[in-house]
């Protein structure tokens, strides 16, 4: 295992981070001991990360977490994320109090590293589905103010969120200097985070959003790096509306698709799973890229990609070329 820096935090994060949500879902399926033997195996990889959060499985991630990090007596770092809806807007920090309360007792810890704002940001409430205003974040008793309480109190070192919401707020808030790290939904489908994109790319354009996070000191954990399955053909989980605009389970898949075909044809090595890795793997700005595992297996092969170096030339330009023509089509299919 490799390791990076984790922005300004003072922390090494290693290249692959265990995601340990619905995407994946080993700390959900199957028996008891192979949930156990699945931690158990990313740690022996070197893998230090866990991320989890309280929305995964209704706080059965981060139950399931707790009781196998006892059993193997291991200590990784740990994020997890709580979520602003509409019935908390009157009391963020109370809320934000209570949801990392009922985190420590399901994870059986005292604290976290990092603590993350899970519900997209925009100008005003209500832009996107479930979104909260930029001013609920940063103003007064807002996101961040409950963030420093918890910090206050010993229960957190680190804040950070979820890069979903309006590009230019998602600005703002790295820009504030008051968070540490975002999760970048970046991946060969939608590349944005780390890179222009021509004019008329279907999904929602981050502006290189990993850049200006890396120039504020701003950890980036790389998200969706298979998009939701879609990359290696399978159809995402959950609503078809997707985490990200433009990236439906429906348009993803097409894309998705399109990649597949164009990869074939150079002949690379490794799996499809193991060039998308390479792929997060390459942006200097990324911290870690975040998987989330289905079997042992998947572990394994995850890993291997940190050794396998840079993607060849071949391969970007063949992406170029998608972003610039074939992606164009895939729209997100009418409600």
């Amino acid at each position: 295992m490799k390791y990076r820096k984790f922005g300004s935090t003072g922390l090494q994060v290693s290249e692959i981070v265990f995601g340990a949500g619905a995407v994946g879902g080993a700390v959900f399926r199957g028996e008891r001991h192979a949930r156990l033997e699945a931690v158990r195996k990313a740690l022996e990889h070197g893998i230090n990360w866990i991320d989890t959060a309280a929305s995964y499985g209704d706080g059965q991630s981060e139950e399931n977490l707790g009781w196998i990090l006892r059993q193997l007596g291991a200590n990784p770092h740990i994020s997890t994320k709580v979520s602003i809806g509409e019935a908390h807007l009157d009391d963020i920090p109370g809320e934000i109090e209570r949801s990392m309360e009922a985190s420590l007792r399901r994870l059986q810890r005292g604290s976290v590293d990092l603590i993350q704002l899970h519900t997209p940001v925009t100008s005003s409430r209500g832009q996107f589905r479930g979104s909260i205003a930029l001013d609920d974040v940063l103003g007064p008793n807002g996101v961040l103010d409950g963030f420093e309480r918890l910090r206050d109190r010993g229960l957190v070192r680190f804040f950070g969120f979820t890069g979903f919401g309006d590009t230019a707020c998602l600005y703002q808030m790295i820009e504030s200097g008051r968070l540490h790290s975002v999760q970048a939904y970046y991946n060969m489908l939608n590349p944005s985070a780390g890179q222009p994109v021509p004019s008329g790319f279907t999904a929602h354009n981050y502006e290189n959003l990993i850049d200006l996070a890396a120039s504020k000191g701003v950890g980036v954990l790389n998200i969706r790096v298979l998009a939701a399955g879609a990359i290696v053909g399978q159809e995402p989980p959950g609503p078809g509306a997707g985490l990200s605009p433009g990236s439906a389970a429906s348009a993803d898949m097409t894309r998705g698709a399109r990649l597949r075909h164009a990869l074939d044809e150079l002949h690379l090595k490794g799996s499809v799973a193991q060039t998308a890795i390479r792929f997060g793997l390459m942006h200097p700005g990324v911290s870690g890229v975040l998987v989330g595992f289905s079997t042992p297996d998947h572990i394994d092969e995850a890993v291997a990609a940190v050794g396998m170096g840079p993607l060849p030339d071949t391969v970007n330009l063949a992406l170029d070329e998608l972003y610039a023509t074939d992606f164009h089509s895939c729209k997100e299919a009418a409600p």
